[in-house]
C-alpha cells in the first residue's frame, strides 16, 4: 500500500516562534506574583458565582453575608474580583476582619475590578488564575452562576477526585438553584458509570451563611486539623 502524499509544511518562522516563546515569561510572571502575594492569606476560602447578579438580588445579599461571616471567623476570602457575586464576596470580606482578595481576569470586554479588595491581582490567562484559586484554599463556596462558575466547580471536583488536590469542603449554596444539577449527576452521570456514587460525597449543600461556616469548621474539627496549617495544594505535583 502506498503512503498518501503528505501535505506541505512550511519551515518554522523563527520570528513567530520567538514572539510566542516570550509568552512563557508572562505565564511565569503571573505564577510568581500570585505565589508571592497570596502566601500569607491562609486560611482562606474561594468563592465563585455569577458576574451578572445586581446588588439588589437576594443572591448578592446571601453572598455578601456569607463572605462577611467567613471573614470575621478568620478566613481570607478569594473571589474573581469583578462585578456581581464576585463583588458581593469581596465586599462582605472587606467589611469583616480578614483579607479580601480579587483575582481579576483581563477580558476582551472591559470588566473593571470591584473596589473591595485588599489584594488585587490581574491575570491574562485563565489557567494561571485557576491555580491561584486552588493553591491556598481551605474550602470552596459555589454560589449560583453560569458557565464560568460551572467550569470552576468541575475543575475543583476533578482535582480532588484524581488526588491532585486534598479533600476539602466544596459547598453549593442555595439548594433550589443546584437541585437540577445534583439530580442529573446522581441519576444520569452516576448511573452511566461516569462517576462513582461516593464521588457525590465531595459536594455539600447549604442555604444560609451559618451553614456554610459550620460545614467548613466541622470538617477541620472532625479531623483535628488547624486549617491555617492544612496544605491542601497538590496541583503543582
Amino acid at each position: 500500500m502506498t503512503n498518501p502524499k503528505r501535505p506541505y509544511r512550511p519551515p518554522v518562522n523563527d520570528s513567530l516562534l520567538t514572539r510566542e516563546s516570550w509568552k512563557i515569561f508572562q505565564v511565569v510572571a503571573e505564577f510568581v506574583e500570585g505565589y508571592e502575594r497570596l502566601v500569607e492569606i491562609k486560611p482562606s476560602v474561594s468563592i465563585f458565582g455569577s458576574t451578572r447578579i445586581a446588588p439588589a438580588h437576594a443572591f448578592y445579599t446571601l453572598t455578601e453575608k456569607t463572605a462577611e461571616l467567613l471573614s470575621n471567623a478568620g478566613y481570607s476570602v478569594v473571589s474573581g474580583g469583578g462585578p456581581g457575586l464576585m463583588e458581593a464576596a469581596n465586599k462582605g470580606a472587606y467589611q469583616g476582619k480578614s483579607s479580601s482578595i480579587g483575582l481579576n481576569i483581563i477580558l476582551p470586554h472591559h470588566e473593571a475590578p470591584n473596589p473591595f479588595q485588599d489584594i488585587s491581582l490581574r491575570f491574562r490567562h485563565f489557567f494561571t488564575r485557576k491555580v491561584m484559586f486552588v493553591k491556598y484554599a481551605n474550602a470552596f463556596v459555589v454560589m449560583p452562576g453560569g458557565f464560568g462558575t460551572l467550569d470552576e466547580l468541575a475543575e475543583i471536583l476533578a482535582l480532588i477526585q484524581t488526588g491532585k488536590a486534598k479533600r476539602i469542603p466544596v459547598i453549593l449554596v442555595n439548594k433550589a438553584f443546584w437541585s437540577g444539577l445534583l439530580h442529573w449527576l446522581t441519576t444520569t452521570v452516576t448511573s452511566e458509570g461516569m462517576i462513582d456514587s461516593h464521588d457525590m460525597a465531595l459536594l455539600q449543600i447549604a442555604d444560609k451563611p451559618e451553614e456554610v461556616l459550620d460545614i467548613i469548621e466541622n470538617f477541620y474539627k472532625e479531623r483535628k486539623i488547624d486549617p491555617a496549617h492544612y496544605n491542601q495544594n497538590r496541583v503543582d505535583s
